[in-house]
């Protein structure tokens, strides 16, 4: 169960935290995988983690802000390595501020990275998929897509409406073979929210985690495992919490 042999990947922000962790279990599974950032030196050793794993990768950078990066780098998979059949977009950026004292710009930068890139992400290689009938899309929702967090409303927004993207192409995508679902990991430590595990918040999100203790990142990639596979072939429109039970507890502050 669970292999992925003969599929390829392209997991967007696929060089750091949980989308280098993604990137690396779907290798594991068997999938070619492509790991594309912006950053040439995160992709080269993301790739040499993957070659070591006995699957074939590629070394091609890509930013989601940009519409044509994207169609360069899934012409380029496409050629060298086949057809596309598992995306998962892992890009995103937040950064904690008051909503009184959040620019506009930096509004604007936090929706276009992890919504509109999603989408773009989505429209790119889901175009492809729906053509030829089969796809799996993963998207990295959040626990803010569900409650709110003290000062990271731009960032929650963001997330709130990637949960209604997901959905939304789940249900128009389904009769052409294409599952969208999404991930909704609770505090997972990464260099993204490293500034607040390390402070007095980090404490009080530890303290308001059931199980008493942050994830780890292999414990959120048996769920993206089972997403990507054909095991998961009637699931879609989801977003599968992973959280130790910080969600269910009903505590969002």
């Amino acid at each position: 169960m669970f292999d992925l042999h003969g599929k390829r990947a392209v997991v967007l922000g696929g060089t750091s935290g949980i989308g280098e962790a993604i990137a690396l279990a779907l290798a594991e599974a068997g999938a070619d995988v492509v790991a594309s950032s912006r950053r040439a030196d995160a992709v080269e050793k993301t790739a040499k983690a993957i070659e070591q794993r006995g699957v074939r990768t590629m070394r091609l950078t890509s930013d989601v802000a940009n519409r044509a990066s994207l169609e360069r780098l899934r012409e380029r998979v496409e050629r060298e390595l086949g057809p596309v059949s598992i995306l998962f977009n892992c890009a995103g950026i937040t950064q904690r501020v008051s909503t009184l004292d959040c620019a506009e710009e930096l509004w604007d930068q936090i929706i276009d990275i992890n919504l509109t890139g999603t989408l773009r992400g989505c429209q790119v290689f889901g175009s492809g998929m729906v053509g030829r009938g089969y796809g799996r899309i993963v998207n990295i929702a959040s626990l803010a897509t569900f409650v709110a967090f003290m000062e990271v409303a731009p960032y929650g927004a963001s997330k709130a409406a990637v949960g209604a993207l997901t959905k939304s192409l789940a249900v128009e995508w389904a009769p052409d073979g294409v599952t969208v679902n999404a991930i909704a990991p609770g505090i997972f430590p990464t260099a993204l929210n490293s500034a607040i595990i390390d402070s007095p918040r980090g404490q009080e999100l530890l303290m308001r985690t059931p199980m008493r203790r942050f994830g780890k990142l292999e414990e959120l990639t048996g769920t993206a495992v089972f997403l990507a596979s054909d095991e998961a072939s009637f699931v879609t429109g989801e977003i599968v919490v992973v959280d130790g039970g910080m969600l269910a507890s009903g505590v969002n502050q």
